[in-house]
């Protein structure tokens, strides 16, 4: 795995002067990097707290999948995010990163694990569409209907207890 640093949110921070015209679509009002930025910006609305929350969700569906949202599959009304919602939750194994899976299988593959790896199976695929369904929460095209920042910290850490209680 490959860690990324964000710069979600800084844009608001930098005078026009200091915005590197690489990052930013002037003609249409837009800053940010693309794939990433909410459709409200492309429409000239301010940067917000709302169009954090939706890179944020964004970045969530892109580590977990795998795919960048500007990855050649997604076309037109195509994204990441219809990607991900149309698969969950039957089909979660189906757009999650394989190298994901595979860390996990290797550890439940050692001696001690093999009797609880059904539970543990369930428990990590609980999991996994719960913090899916996050991301696709948070990466709704309306700032109104996306989660709150609040709820967003409750669920991930909600996510994260169930997930190291399994473990055990």
């Amino acid at each position: 795995m490959t860690a990324h640093v964000s710069d979600f949110g800084l844009v608001k921070f930098l005078s026009n002067d200091m915005i590197d015209s690489a990052n930013q679509f002037s003609s249409l009002g837009l800053r940010g990097t693309f794939g990433y930025c909410p459709p409200e910006y492309g429409v000239g609305s301010e940067v917000s707290t709302s169009g954090d929350i939706f890179s944020f969700g964004v970045l969530l569906l892109e580590m977990f999948t795998g795919k960048r949202p500007t990855d050649d599959m997604f076309k037109e009304s195509f994204n990441l995010h219809n990607f991900v919602k149309k698969a969950l939750p039957e089909h979660v194994t189906q757009v999650i990163d394989l190298n994901l899976l595979n860390m996990q299988l290797n550890v439940d593959a050692t001696p001690n694990h093999n009797h609880n790896f059904t539970r543990r199976n369930n428990i990590l695929t609980e999991c996994l569409i719960s913090i899916l369904e996050i991301g696709i929460s948070c990466s709704v095209e309306f700032p109104q209907e996306r989660m709150k920042v609040d709820d967003v910290i409750a669920q991930l850490s909600s996510v994260r207890k169930k997930f190291l209680e399994g473990r055990n």
